[in-house]
């Protein structure tokens, strides 16, 4: 065994695009002690894929050495696959095979035997809580337990090294738990693993992190190193009088202030000194630093997209509305396939002006409702009204007053960023001086210059958010509609899209959202929790937070929240059956 499983030295690995050459990595330096899990954090672009990559043996180097339990990853390729287990971000599972056949499929393309592999898939089976399901067809399995058969396959081999890129991205709260307790599990059985991820409090988790950006190494240390350099800067910032969305962007104005996000518990604030910039009327408590701080503080907040229109801090504004016109509302609607009753009888309203969202785990049918209320989908049954408009029956009439972002950003992947913009706004009938205005808002609105001329497939994933976003928003409409929007989108690429998105809520747009980032949820007004099919909670934030309330746990957060609700509902099913 060496006393270093991963060593990068002096590696730099360059791509050509169009004419131009991008620098993915220049000049890392890093090593993994064994036995550690090490987490991988950086905006898009910083190098984090091609970094796993060129460990698992698939690139090479332009420039520097690589060493993998002791092997050169240039000479010995082959040597470094067999010891190594490497889930990339779109594991090649086949969704036509049952779960036994996409681990037999592995293990024989992996070179086991059939004694090896049938001992090593009981094991991966019971580790992954996937022994039930073995016969049924991957592409029925829920995103989570796609997850974690991709994790099993990568497993087969018992590795000392697993690399995993962004294995949680796209599932929920429960799902990524149990990702965690079997990530925790082979660190005790001496596996070492590097996982790249969008999600602070996975990082925190981490016995050290490595900080990327623009292919260089920012910083390599312990959770609690990054912290210590920010004591003292930290607030939690509550006022009585407004809503908390309205609070951040008073907040965020000021120069005083480098960040500010929402929380359950008011607005967290990093400042650029250790000194409070309290009002009238604010309550500011020191708080402990955390990663996502650190985070912020080496990279910088991303600049608020609307400080040209809101030079000025806003002035004081009431919460939301309760009065507010009624924008959507759903009584009793359902939808079937064939005999499965994907959605069972939700009724649901959403005012103007509300940021609206909808929790569930995956499976909950809260794609299919999105796609019920946007007319993509006809309802089985029930009432389904959008600005007024029968959506069973005059989709058309509605659909020009709707945005809709899709899980998968419903983009063209060969067609550039100025071409994808040209598509949506023709579709949306926008013609001659206004189309040309509002492609040149978008264009700048959404800084979009420097990738006009890429095809979508080569833009990065943060830039692919907000062309979808942009192309979504051409026509002005009223009513936006958000799939997963922030789904394996780099940490300030979400800030970013939540400033726009409180900006948009602030002008009276009325926006829907779904979401797999607890911390997200907070920002809505309103938001309703599904399970299997069916809604077991809505409210604000806080009641339920308050419905999930129990003695071991008087004060949950959201996910704890998300957690307890949907394991109680889905255990009263199981009695029930």
């Amino acid at each position: 065994m060496t006393d270093t499983t991963l060593r990068f030295s002096q590696v730099s690995k360059s791509f050509a695009r169009g004419k131009d050459r991008v620098q993915a990595l220049n000049n890392l330096d890093m090593s993994l002690p064994p036995g550690s899990i090490t987490g991988l954090l950086g905006p898009d672009g910083a190098g984090k894929t091609t970094l796993m990559r060129l460990a698992a043996g698939l690139l090479i180097p332009d420039s520097g050495t690589i060493s993998v339990l002791g092997a050169d990853t240039r000479r010995q390729a082959r040597q470094v696959q067999t010891a190594i287990g490497y889930m990339p971000q779109r594991f090649g599972l086949y969704e036509d095979l049952t779960v036994q056949e996409n681990l037999d499929l592995y293990a024989d393309l992996q070179g086991l035997t059939p004694v090896a592999a049938a001992s090593r898939q009981r094991e991966l089976l019971k580790l992954t809580a996937l022994g039930p399901f073995g016969a049924r067809r991957a592409g029925a399995l829920s995103g989570g337990m796609k997850q974690k058969l991709g994790v099993a396959c990568a497993l087969l081999r018992a590795p000392q090294l697993l690399l995993l890129d962004e294995p949680t991205v796209g599932v929920d709260p429960i799902a990524r738990r149990e990702l965690w307790v079997i990530i925790q599990g082979l660190k005790e059985q001496g596996v070492t693993v590097l996982m790249s991820t969008a999600y602070f409090d996975e990082a925190e988790r981490c016995d050290e992190i490595i900080l990327l950006h623009q292919g260089k190494l920012l910083k390599k240390d312990s959770p609690a190193a990054f912290h210590q350099p920010l004591n003292g800067r930290c607030f939690l910032v509550t006022q009585a009088v407004v809503s908390k969305r309205h609070l951040r962007e008073t907040l965020q104005h000021r120069a005083s202030v480098q960040d500010a996000r929402i929380l359950a518990e008011g607005v967290r604030v990093l400042c650029r000194d250790t000194r409070p910039h309290a009002v009238a009327g604010e309550d500011w408590q020191i708080a402990a630093p955390t990663f996502e701080d650190a985070f912020v503080d080496l990279l910088g907040a991303p600049e608020d997209p609307d400080a040209e229109i809101m030079s000025d801090p806003p002035s004081a504004a009431p919460p939301t509305d309760q009065k507010a016109e009624t924008v959507v509302e759903v009584r009793d609607l359902c939808k079937f396939y064939g005999k499965f009753e994907a959605v069972k009888g939700n009724t649901f309203t959403v005012r103007k002006g509300q940021v609206f969202g909808l929790l569930g785990a995956n499976g909950a049918g809260k794609t299919t409702t999105f796609r019920m209320l946007c007319g993509l989908l006809p309802a089985s049954s029930g009432t389904l009204q959008i600005a007024g408009v029968d959506m069973r029956h005059a989709t058309a009439q509605a659909r020009g007053r709707i945005g809709y972002v899709a899980q998968k950003f419903a983009l063209y992947g060969n067609l550039s960023a100025d071409q994808n913009l040209a598509f949506f706004s023709a579709a949306y009938g926008l013609r001659g001086k206004t189309r040309q205005t509002r492609l040149d808002w978008a264009q700048r609105e959404f800084q979009l210059a420097d990738y006009r001329n890429v095809n979508v497939d080569d833009l990065p994933l943060g830039i692919k958010q907000r062309l979808a976003l942009a192309c979504a928003l051409l026509h002005e409409p009223p009513i936006l509609f958000l799939d997963e929007p922030t789904s394996g989108v780099d940490p300030l690429a979400r800030r970013e899209f939540w400033q726009r998105i409180n900006a948009l809520a602030e002008g009276g747009v009325t926006v829907l959202i779904t979401t797999h980032f607890m911390d997200e949820a907070e920002y809505c007004d309103q938001l309703v929790l599904m399970s299997l099919g069916e809604v077991l909670a809505q409210g604000s934030p806080q009641e339920i937070r308050d419905q999930a309330k129990y003695p071991a746990h008087p004060e949950p957060s959201m996910e704890e929240a998300f957690i307890h609700l949907i394991q109680e509902h889905e255990s009263q099913i199981r009695r029930a059956s």
